[in-house]
């Protein structure tokens, strides 16, 4: 498998693991829910009813945020090489290496470490559009590119 499949999949598996994360917990406090609603009264009872609400709207928008990274991955094509950098490249730097696609963050693939971040990031705006030997200053650091596939 090459390393771009690699990398995919791996950012594939991160948003499936955080989308059933979430879907776990809406679950289980639709589950608390429900049970606050057969026990005690008072103010304890309606405390406990904004706290689970606020758990579930916090966890409905992280659901969406799930879903845009879902469609942004749906948008890259692995099998599509290119010199310029773009939703999809692999990016390597004399000091860090980067995969163009969600903010997942720190990739492993054959020992080597890629940093998975989006093109709506700081860095990722920042890597779009440039080519091998282009330089660029992130954060202060300076570093060429060595290549973009």
């Amino acid at each position: 498998m090459n390393i771009k499949q690699n990398l995919f999949n791996q950012c594939e598996a991160f948003v499936n693991k955080r989308a059933q994360t979430v879907e776990e917990i809406i679950s289980s406090n639709q589950k608390a829910l429900q049970s606050e609603t057969k026990s005690s009264a008072g103010d304890k009872h309606e405390t406990g009813r904004a706290m689970l609400q606020l758990e579930m709207e916090k966890a409905s928008h992280q659901l969406s945020g799930i879903q845009e990274m879902k469609e942004i991955l749906s948008k890259i094509d692995i099998s599509k090489n290119s010199t310029i950098a773009h939703l999809g490249s692999i990016i390597e730097t004399d000091s860090v290496n980067y995969f163009l696609s969600i903010s997942a963050g720190q990739l492993i693939v054959n020992d080597k470490v890629y940093f998975a971040v989006s093109v709506s990031s700081p860095i990722g705006k920042l890597l779009l559009g440039k080519t091998m030997h282009d330089e660029l200053i992130f954060n202060g650091k300076k570093s060429k590119i060595t290549l973009v596939i």
